[in-house]
């Protein structure tokens, strides 16, 4: 798929230099080709990815980051890599940690990784509950379980720091009712008419 075409696409969300487009149509030809033998995603027309999971992702990344942001960032059940390497495209002087316990699934993120040459992305190829170490912002979108993996999402926030949910709209309450330690804001609709929404809460900071 050409960058022009890519860009057109991803017109409703973001506007990306020839670089990162030239970035996305590497990572589609990469994603394609392990599709093929494993389901890391059940949207197969390069036209739908784009908007599905690039353009939600990139919608994501613009409606919480700057450009020059230098944050500590965790993507959580990361799968075929979406939100957390395109945000890392789009902020590279943060650190976007993957993390995906099954090993096929890491290794296509590493691969990825190596295509595009991100200096900014490493994979944790383990369970969400063995990684120690906590983050300022945590995305999670489209992740199996999601009810059951909302406290461990919560845990590696940083105090201060930023949970990111990409759910669907019926998802909301249930997300809210399961985090009361989080500040929340108001659900943002993402744009592509698939009724998801973008909700971040922050970590309450306890005064002692």
């Amino acid at each position: 798929m050409g960058t022009a075409e890519i860009a057109a696409l991803l017109a409703p969300y973001i506007e990306l230099d020839e670089k990162r487009l030239a970035g996305i149509s590497i990572y589609i030809n990469v994603l394609l080709k392990w599709n093929a033998r494993m389901n890391l995603t059940a949207v197969r027309d390069p036209r739908q990815i784009v908007q599905r999971h690039f353009g939600e992702s990139f919608f994501a990344a613009r409606k919480m980051l700057g450009p020059e942001d230098a944050l500590t960032i965790v993507d959580l059940g990361s799968g075929a890599g979406f939100p957390g390497l395109p945000i890392a495209m789009c902020v590279p002087r943060s650190e976007v940690t993957l993390i995906e316990s099954q090993s096929k699934k890491a290794a296509f993120l590493n691969e990825v990784i190596r295509s595009l040459d991100l200096k900014n992305a490493q994979v944790f190829s383990q369970r969400a509950e063995s990684y120690t170490g906590t983050a300022e912002l945590v995305t999670m979108r489209a992740v199996e379980r999601f009810e059951a993996v909302l406290p461990t999402a919560a845990k590696l926030v940083k105090p201060g720091g930023r949970l990111a949910l990409m759910i669907g709209a019926a998802q909301v309450e249930s997300a809210v009712t399961l985090l009361p330690e989080l500040v929340r804001q108001e659900a943002i609709p993402v744009p592509g008419g698939h009724s998801r929404v973008l909700l971040v809460g922050t970590k309450i900071v306890k005064v002692e």
